[in-house]
């Protein structure tokens, strides 16, 4: 009887523990970087702990409602891409020529599909040409002229270059430009003026992007990443962001990763693929594998930057060796946690 007593009580404990696993959950990221409390003031602070409450919420809502990992990520990285607070989209940095060159990814743990496009000119929404790119193209990559050509073929939104520009961000140009002894090339044509929400964006230095990982209902990972790369990059520099393997990975036999730091390192290091590599092959816990890739690998090499992940089977986690990271999470039954400096959970 007391062995039957111990064995229901086991039972008991095992299915109040997957009873309790999360059905769904999504972790976000705004980018790593030196971002410190003595950087940020009040209004900036508050500006985008809202912004990134606001993000997770929306992908959130979707994921509580039914809808795909695929579909949380694309709805929440709309909201950041149009945000000039982040390096993405309409606050995305300029390159040496006072272009804005966008790169992003997206891959769907299920079935291992995955688009990634880089040097997009004219797509207001390149983490939606990236989805386009996996869905409606025999390709996974596509870039420059070719893909911003494919956006417009597929119906996506075009704008002209001016929308994704920021004082902020072309004050940084300068400097840069500066530094190195390059000239100031024109503005680009159209250029918009300087808005409020611009105005509180921090230079968090060289690893501004974006990311969304999601758990949907049906149990399936799915990731996805957006950057405008890094100020006063040349010569068609591109960077982790819409590297399948390097700044973006899912897999539903492992977990999802969206990356942010020094891409090269990233590339070099296979980051996302390493991660979801340590938890499928040697049964590492999620948090554990990140650390493991983060604080270990790519701080020996000298790489910095940050990493979110999420599992099938509810597991969060996030690592970054910089002194800040714009963070959110949430999932089924537990409550938003947003943080942005070394300090916070």
């Amino acid at each position: 009887m007391r062995m039957f007593g111990l064995a229901l009580l086991a039972t008991m404990v095992m299915t109040g523990n997957a009873m309790a696993a999360p059905k769904w959950a999504i972790v976000v990221h705004g980018g790593a970087g030196v971002i410190e409390r003595a950087d940020l003031s009040a209004e900036q602070e508050a500006a985008y702990r809202a912004a990134m409450e606001r993000v997770t919420r929306a992908g959130a809502e979707v994921l509580a409602d039914g809808g795909s990992a695929l579909d949380a990520i694309e709805a929440a990285i709309h909201l950041l891409e149009d945000d000039p607070l982040f390096n993405s989209g309409r606050g995305a940095v300029f390159t040496a020529e006072g272009r804005n060159e966008l790169d992003a990814s997206i891959m769907d743990g299920a079935t291992l599909s995955a688009g990634a496009v880089a040097g997009v000119t004219r797509t207001r929404h390149p983490i939606s040409l990236a989805r386009q790119v996996m869905t409606a193209s025999p390709h996974v990559m596509l870039m420059g002229e070719g893909a911003d050509t494919f956006s417009r073929e597929q119906g996506l939104e075009q704008v002209e270059p001016g929308y994704f520009y920021t004082e902020r961000r072309w004050r940084s140009l300068e400097k840069f430009l500066a530094e190195h002894g390059l000239p100031v090339p024109a503005k680009p044509q159209g250029a918009t003026k300087p808005d409020e929400a611009a105005a509180l964006a921090h230079d968090e230095g060289k690893y501004g992007t974006v990311g969304v990982v999601a758990l949907d209902r049906a149990g399936h990972v799915a990731a996805g990443t957006s950057t405008g790369g890094t100020t006063g990059k040349r010569w068609g520099r591109v960077g982790d962001s819409p590297i399948i393997g390097a700044g973006t990975y899912a897999s539903d036999a492992s977990c999802a990763v969206s990356a942010t730091g020094t891409g090269e390192y990233f590339i070099r290091l296979t980051v996302a693929r390493d991660i979801c590599a340590l938890v499928e092959l040697k049964g590492m816990s999620l948090q554990a594998a990140a650390d493991e890739v983060i604080q270990k690998k790519l701080t020996a090499l000298g790489g910095d930057g940050g990493v979110i992940a999420v599992a099938p089977d509810g597991q969060m986690a996030w690592s970054y060796n910089t002194s800040g990271m714009y963070r959110a999470r949430m999932a089924e039954g537990e409550p938003l946690v947003v943080g942005i400096y070394k300090d916070e959970p």
